[in-house]
């Protein structure tokens, strides 16, 4: 076992020893100036990539380890904080699960490190972009190999400074640094009703670390209705960090980043992090029946609200990034739906591993577009004819929008009719709702995919866009075919065999359904985008189209929140602290003390005459109190 947590020191070590040393000495350090710049960026990506291959290679060979039966839980290595009962150690927490994610993150994050050689070629702060990656890549790993609450909620917070420096990279644009501070302060909500979940499990178990707590629980009982409310707000931080309703919002601005931070955020690291948190601490979910009503209803309301939203948005990164919302509603949606005593929560790790695979595709395969446009463009109704222009990009554009819908045996189909089954045995409400998410997937990432590549080129950009570099094309290839066959060998062989999550095993209507959903959401997008529309024929629905393209007014209803709270609560703030505290408190206190030295002052005359007749008018009224 000492070998195993040697090789996570080594793993953690790799992204965190890559930020210091580029920020150090390739962050307009005086080492490089006789070389100029171009020596200083190409330092940058050779070092972030040479730590983080070397992470890889130490990943993979404890994720063998793991395979081989070896496993790290509850072990301190490292005594961080003990008062009291509270006893704080850093400790890994390798099994199964954490395996798997650890694989799926330094896999993705790999093909978008070089991938980001190629796109941010050309930006002059390309150094301080890789540190900051790199950083990002560190406390990601940190989450994924956490053993104890307090632990992962550090990485936890670390993770959300590392996206509000990302997103907002070129701080310099008012768009992306406001994306900035609202994904940091809407994550904020979030994360406070995390930790105070943390500080009511530690009450009810007197544990922070997941096995303690399991025993915990397990070997005493624990009020129902105090175990539901922990376990929501646990559930709270989960929300925030993946963008579930009604914590949404911050999700789609986030675009205003770099595509690479785009795709490393919506794929396999910050928004999949509350997935995987709900995975790791399945024995509180399944505890509660409660909650995991709660957290069903909450990840199926958010797949298919933002389902309907990305088939009114333009700009291809953003129905890309309402795509990640919905399938984060799938995955939630499953862990809320799983049966402890069946397939648990693999059907959604199965589909968070898949869905890594082809929304990175996705994201940059839009990148590639984007840096064909001169990095100018974004909306889709100003490309066209892409395909001729990009044939290899549009080609993996096209398989990571077969795989994200669904399709035949793409990786997609097999996770996405894993959850579909799930839902059909435990929730009929909730896999109407998903079918219908499904259809709606395959219209707005088929309608993507004719506007963007197909029909006419109708913006400046596009007439002059040609392929990308083989720097950008070769993750996508590399991811493509993940996306292709990350279903069949992409996932570990105990949960291939596991028959719950088998799309083989699925109800035969549940299949036939989704390939109707399929058909039906296709052949709509075909209908009324594959004849090289030049505008958006849903405008003929103006409500329902205004409505959408708006988001259901979700930020202008918590702009006007906002501002009514902050209002109200600024106004009774200052209400108290003039009239109550400095009116009444300080200037009542010091008026009532000045008015009793005054009246006091009255009877201080210096005058013996006056003081004797005080004497016997107070001896006067004594007697007469006495006498009767």
């Amino acid at each position: 076992m000492e070998d195993v947590s040697g090789l996570l020191w080594r793993v953690l070590a790799g992204p965190l020893s890559a930020a210091v040393v580029i920020w150090l000495l390739c962050h307009k350090s005086k080492f490089y100036a006789d070389f100029g710049p171009v020596m200083e960026r190409q330092m940058a990506w050779i070092v972030a990539i040479i730590f983080l291959t070397g992470s890889t290679w130490f990943a993979y060979s404890a994720f063998s380890a793991v395979r081989d039966g070896a496993a790290l839980d509850n072990q301190p290595l490292y005594q961080f904080l003990s008062v009291g009962d509270l006893d704080f150690s850093i400790n890994w927490s390798l099994d199964k699960l954490s395996g798997l994610m650890l694989m799926v993150v330094c896999g993705v994050s790999l093909c978008i490190m070089v991938y980001s050689i190629g796109y941010m070629h050309d930006d002059p702060g390309i150094s301080r972009f890789f540190a900051k990656l790199s950083f990002f890549v560190f406390s990601m790993f940190g989450i994924v190999l956490s053993g104890n609450f307090l632990m992962m909620f550090i990485f936890w917070e670390l993770v959300g400074v590392s996206s509000y420096l990302l997103i907002g990279y070129w701080y310099e644009r008012p768009a992306a640094a406001e994306a900035g501070k609202k994904a940091f302060l809407v994550n904020r909500i979030g994360d406070f009703g995390f930790l105070l979940g943390i500080l009511m499990l530690w009450g009810i178990t007197g544990e922070v670390n997941f096995v303690g707590v399991k025993n915990q629980l397990a070997a005493h009982a624990v009020d129902p209705n105090l175990l539901a409310v922990a376990t929501v707000l646990i559930f709270c931080g989960a929300v925030g960090k993946s963008a579930q309703f009604p914590l949404h919002v911050w999700l789609p601005d986030a675009m205003e980043g770099p595509t690479p931070v785009s795709a490393l955020i919506h794929a396999a690291t910050m928004v999949a992090a509350g997935v995987y948190m709900l995975c790791r601490v399945s024995f509180l979910v399944f505890g509660s029946p409660v909650a995991m009503e709660i957290i069903a209803w909450t990840g199926g309301i958010t797949a298919l609200m933002a389902a309907l939203i990305a088939t009114q948005q333009n700009d291809i990164k953003r129905i890309l990034a309402y795509s990640t919302l919905s399938q984060l509603g799938y995955m939630v949606m499953a862990v809320g739906l799983s049966d402890p005593h069946g397939s648990g929560y693999m059907p959604a790790m199965f589909h968070l591993s898949t869905h890594a695979f082809f929304k990175a595709l996705l994201f940059l395969s839009a990148g590639s577009v984007i840096i064909a446009l001169h990095h100018s463009e974004q909306d889709i109704w100003k490309m066209g004819g892409l395909l001729k222009k990009m044939p290899i990009t549009a080609a993996c554009f096209a398989v990571g929008t077969l795989a994200l819908c669904g399709f035949p045996f793409m990786s997609g189909f097999y996770s996405k009719e894993a959850i579909l089954g799930l839902a059909h045995e435990r929730n009929h409400g909730l896999y109407v709702l998903a079918t219908a998410t499904a259809g709606l997937t395959a219209f707005y990432m088929f309608r993507c995919f004719f506007v963007a590549f197909l029909g006419k080129t109708r913006g400046e950009h596009a007439g002059k866009a040609k392929e990308s570099g083989w720097v950008v094309l070769v993750p996508l290839i590399v991811l493509a075919a993940a996306s292709i066959f990350g279903g069949w060998f992409g996932i570990p062989e105990w949960l291939v065999e596991n028959n719950a999550i088998s799309a083989e095993h699925a109800p035969q209507i549940v299949m036939i359904a989704a390939l109707a959903a399929f058909a039906i959401g296709a052949g709509a997008a075909v209908a009324l985008y594959a004849r090289g529309a030049v505008a958006d024929p849903l405008n003929r629905l103006p409500v329902i189209s205004w409505v959408l393209r708006n988001k259901f007014f979700f930020d202008e209803i918590y702009m006007v929140l906002v501002k009514v709270g902050q209002g109200t609560l600024a106004w009774l703030c200052g209400f108290v602290d003039r009239w109550i505290i400095a009116g009444l408190v300080v200037r009542g206190l010091t008026a009532t003390t000045r008015g009793a030295g005054q009246t006091l002052r009255l009877f201080q005359t210096g005058n013996v005459q006056t003081y004797a007749l005080w004497f016997a008018a107070g001896a006067t009224i004594l007697l007469y109190c006495l006498v009767r």
